[in-house]
């Protein structure tokens, strides 16, 4: 019993510890009220499940212990604060199963149950913190060659020169195999400065030519769904019109938000313009980066007070000198 007794000891207190990893993301990465509660709950429902055992602390014998110095290469190493919640999350898992298992033999009964809420807090804690590469673009290329005046790699790379830190490839018609190739050559382009290449709708297409990201209308599949095929290698976007939208983007673990329409546009028919007073309620919220969109051009950026980012296409596209437009949206923004 005594032997039993150390590895209850011994798994508890690492799932506490993890649990206290997990919560701290919650609370201070995540400022996740909600989440942050439930898991602090979770650690205190451990606590008390384990503690009618017999003593249990007074069983430790640390310096007895034969594992404490036995550890492996990638325990000593994290690349990521992602990488440190997602090995709580797997040690908190681990753990609870060693509790469940061992502890069958002296009556404990209510750990099966806690481990399933472990996995559930894990699911939500992984979609919450989205991809390592969460950022906040300034200005975004939206890339359609048939609105393109000059030849697209030629837009592309006065973009790319004047400022643009994003394309997004937006080809609504182009077959799979030329879309493909189209995003292959984007991040062959963009690539070698650090510029962002986003595939619309198209998560297969993103993975498969090494995009940066994806993303997503509110009729695409859901972001959390994207999530399990992309893991954490691509960037999710979603486009919103209301906060509620964007509060459901944001718990399903998108990286960031389109925003708007901010005005009307040619490129994109939408039956309501949400405008500036959307952008403002979205950084009231300031949950997630957002990218303004829909209309915008030198003329009436300065309208759209507070904006972090902005998504552009027929303004840039339709010029002779999509550069030029580019240097004068970047130079507009706060």
């Amino acid at each position: 019993m005594s032997n039993t007794l150390r590895i209850l000891d011994a798994n508890a207190n690492r799932a506490r510890e993890a649990l206290r990893v997990m919560e701290e993301a919650a609370r201070f990465l995540l400022d996740d009220e909600n989440l942050t509660r439930d898991l602090k709950q979770l650690r205190h429902d451990l606590a008390a499940a384990v503690s009618h055992l017999p003593g249990l602390e007074l069983h430790r014998d640390t310096p007895g212990d034969v594992g404490t110095h036995i550890s492996t290469t990638s325990e000593n190493t994290r690349r990521s604060i992602h990488e440190v919640v997602i090995a709580a999350g797997k040690r908190l898992g681990e753990a609870l199963r060693v509790i469940e298992e061992y502890g069958k033999t002296l009556g404990l009964v209510s750990i099966e149950s806690l481990r399933y809420r472990a996995y559930e807090l894990e699911r939500q804690l992984h979609a919450r913190l989205g991809s390592p590469a969460h950022r906040q673009f300034r200005l975004c290329l939206l890339l359609t060659e048939s609105q393109c005046r000059l030849p697209w790699r030629d837009v592309v790379e006065q973009a790319i020169g004047a400022g643009c830190d994003c394309v997004q490839v937006r080809e609504k018609l182009m077959e799979a195999a030329a879309l493909l190739q189209r995003v292959r050559e984007l991040v062959q382009i963009c690539r070698p400065h650090g510029v962002a290449v986003i595939v619309n709708d198209r998560p297969d297409i993103a993975l498969i030519a090494q995009a940066d990201g994806v993303h997503l209308g509110q009729n695409d599949l859901p972001a959390d769904e994207v999530r399990k095929i992309v893991g954490r290698r691509l960037l999710i976007g979603v486009s919103t019109s209301r906060l509620d939208e964007a509060q459901r983007a944001f718990e399903k673990g998108a990286d960031y938000c389109g925003i708007g329409p901010m005005f009307p546009t040619t490129t994109k028919h939408k039956d309501v313009i949400v405008g500036p007073e959307y952008l403002s309620a979205y950084l009231q919220w300031g949950q997630l980066p957002g990218l303004a969109i829909g209309g915008i051009t030198p003329g009436n950026v300065k309208q759209l007070t507070g904006v972090k980012g902005i998504a552009v296409s027929a303004c840039v596209c339709g010029s002779d000198t999509p550069g030029a437009v580019v240097a004068q949206l970047r130079s507009s923004l706060p």
